[in-house]
């Protein structure tokens, strides 16, 4: 099953995740996301001094104002 990043805040997310049967892994820091199929952020936190490294080839997917549910379905969509 894919592995899929989420964000250590995004706790309903990861649960979410976990029941569908994704391997989910809590993002505490960048190279957390190297070996990820798929990354899911809040948002709060994107680009905040204007630097814009990336750290995974994979998609990323910002769940701000998505329900568990919606990102659930944004994560199948882009591993598809």
């Amino acid at each position: 099953m894919a592995k899929v990043g989420v964000e250590q805040s995004l706790t309903n997310i990861q649960q979410a995740l976990k029941e569908k049967g994704y391997d989910v892994v809590e993002l505490k820091q960048e190279s957390d996301a190297q070996n990820c199929d798929c990354c899911v952020v809040s948002g709060l936190d994107s680009n905040v001094m204007g630097m814009q490294d990336t750290y995974t080839k994979a998609p990323v997917i910002d769940a701000e104002g998505m329900s568990a549910d919606e990102v659930c379905q944004a994560v199948e969509t882009r591993l598809g």
